[in-house]
């Protein structure tokens, strides 16, 4: 299959070389041609899960990247994917399925907005989190980390089940299926989790100090993060889709019994597998997990009546740290309510 990469960033490079192992043809497109230059016509090296050197073919527009492909891969940060969006509704042709890697809250539903203004109907794929957890390296190379053994997926239409097929052709057998794209939207905690975070250890953000997210996972972050998990799974409740608790997501990251998380928390701290917190406050735990994961979810409690009110304290917060209005920044969806025909 001959697989559009729209993105050419860790994942995107991870993507490409992943594709490629399998057998697959991979094109990847940099909507600014930056992060491209140091590979095109060249050798991409990959370390990690994967080694060696790839030379994916490298596309000057959108357009060229998705010209014949099978499958659509958006692989940007969701700060991003505006643009992206208007190009594939622009280009997709009849057939082309697209996947959204990571999906930022109601980005599959602006998506299909988009594409249904453009008088299209094409199957969108959204992925809970990313498959390929990687880092780029240098100009011309990305580790790949880790192979996630399984990843939440939803589709749009929900019975989309040869663009399901297909994916899993490319991709491998690594996806469960979840009932409905909202279901991806409300199963993702980093909005809660990295909002937690970054509010109680920002001086060490703005210091770049190195500290260790496990061991200030404290009782008293358990608590908000606890709080914060309520509000989430109560319009999960409300619009009546079926999440996990931030405990069963801890649980399976870690393989500890699921309890509360106050008690999650003292395990994690002395066993758990550390992973440094940023080391500066330009970081995607606030840049976009606040306009892409906590105001959209403000917004839905709002248009279906469900109290959200630690999300809109943490978001008033964080902008009045900045100094910016991250509410305002989200420009994937421009209001919730024009998308409600989708949700409701």
């Amino acid at each position: 299959m001959r697989i559009a990469i729209l993105g050419a960033g860790a994942v995107g490079r991870a993507s490409a070389a992943y594709l490629l192992t399998c057998g697959h043809e991979a094109v990847i497109w940099s909507p600014s041609g930056k992060s491209t230059a140091g590979f095109r016509g060249g050798i991409l090296t990959v370390e990690g899960e994967i080694a060696g050197e790839f030379r994916p073919l490298v596309a000057n527009s959108a357009a060229e990247a998705m010209a014949g492909a099978d499958l659509i891969l958006i692989a940007l940060p969701a700060n991003g994917q505006r643009m992206v969006y208007d190009e594939v509704a622009h280009h997709a042709v009849l057939g082309q399925v697209v996947i959204i890697n990571a999906q930022p809250v109601l980005g599959g539903f602006a998506l299909a907005e988009r594409l249904r203004q453009a008088g299209k109907s094409n199957p969108i794929l959204a992925w809970g989190t990313t498959l390929l957890r990687s880092r780029q390296v240098g100009a011309s190379g990305v580790r790949i980390n880790t192979i996630r053994k399984s990843v939440d997926m939803a589709a749009l239409p929900v019975d989309a089940d040869e663009a399901v097929a297909r994916c899993r052709a490319a991709f491998g057998d690594h996806f469960d299926i979840r009932p409905n794209l909202l279901s991806i939207s409300l199963s993702n905690i980093n909005p809660q989790a990295h909002l937690a975070l970054a509010l109680t250890n920002f001086t060490r953000m703005e210091r770049a100090e190195t500290w260790g997210q496990s061991e200030n996972l404290t009782s008293g972050v358990a608590r908000l993060l606890e709080r914060l998990d309520g509000e989430r799974l109560a319009l999960a409740d409300r619009l009546g889709v079926s999440v996990r608790s931030m405990a069963e997501h801890y649980s399976r990251t870690y393989d500890f019994p699921a309890e509360p998380l106050q008690a999650m928390a003292v395990n994690i701290r002395t066993e758990g597998k550390g992973q440094l917190g940023p080391t500066t406050e330009q970081s995607r735990y606030v840049l976009e997990d606040a306009p892409y994961g906590l105001a959209p979810l403000v917004n839905l409690g709002r248009a279906f009546g469900v109290d959200m009110a630690l999300h809109q304290a943490g978001l008033s917060l964080l902008s009045a740290l900045y100094g910016r209005d991250f509410a305002r920044e989200n420009d994937l969806v421009d209001d919730v309510a024009s998308l409600v025909s989708y949700i409701a």
